[in-house]
């Protein structure tokens, strides 16, 4: 009939493969269809993900956030009165999950703080670290209490420290340390006060600080040099392991 080949009829066939079906297999391949979703789901994630390298989150939850500046100085000053040698921004950075740039202002921030209210203790850089060092107009209470304390009786470990120097002088911290097998820093620095012992230059290889016994020393034992010491200290049976240790 003239309806099967009529031109009514040949519209639904032209209509299949026409404009209007045919852009569903183009929006597929566009910027508005699976690719285009995929994009905006990307952009959707990383707009979601929490935190960035300038604001780390607390590894741990038991630790503090630390948002305020205030509490912030807190935590450096509670880390550097433990601290034994002048730590760098980086470590504490680390300890306290900051960045290095807020642990930086907030330290100088401390330090112009501490010497405009003139505290007992000074918050200084020296080299690459930051360190408390008690202000130089109140250094010689500090140092008069402490050489009052000579006359208090010296630790086991103070007394294994000095035999290794006055056995093996002049002798670096880290063979001190090494035979003794703990850090000595602080009794080292004890002995350093008491004036028992004093530092006596530099090794030529490693360019550690050595170490000596003092005149002090010499009177407090009461003898007139150090060749006139037992041959060997009963507290350090082992002295001579440190031959065998390296700088």
């Amino acid at each position: 009939m003239s309806n099967v080949a009529g031109p009514g009829n040949d519209a639904r066939p032209d209509d299949a493969a026409g404009p209007e079906n045919a852009a569903w297999p183009d929006d597929a391949a566009g910027p508005e269809g699976t690719d285009g979703l995929k994009a905006h789901g990307t952009e959707d994630s990383r707009a979601e993900e929490p935190g960035t390298q300038d604001e780390p989150e607390p590894e741990d939850p038991e630790f503090h956030e630390l948002a305020d500046d205030t509490e912030l100085e807190h935590a450096l000053e509670a880390l550097l009165l433990v601290v034994d040698a002048p730590v760098d921004e980086a470590s504490l950075a680390t300890a306290l999950h900051q960045t290095p740039s807020r642990i930086r202002q907030t330290l100088h921030r401390m330090s112009l703080a501490y010497t405009a209210d003139r505290r007992g203790i000074d918050l200084r850089r020296a080299g690459e670290g930051w360190r408390f060092y008690t202000r130089d107009r109140y250094a010689p209470y500090v140092e008069k209490m402490l050489m009052d304390g000579q006359r208090a009786r010296l630790t086991r470990a103070a007394l294994e420290t000095l035999a290794v120097v006055a056995y093996r002088q002049p002798v670096t911290r880290a063979r001190v340390s090494a035979v003794r097998g703990v850090n000595c820093d602080g009794v080292l620095r004890t002995l350093l006060t008491r004036g028992l012992v004093e530092e006596a230059g530099t090794e030529e290889h490693t360019g550690g600080t050595l170490f000596r016994t003092t005149e002090l020393f010499l009177e407090r034992l009461g003898i007139s040099s150090v060749a006139e010491l037992p041959p060997l200290a009963p507290l350090l049976p082992d002295i001579d392991a440190i031959d065998d240790l390296d700088s």
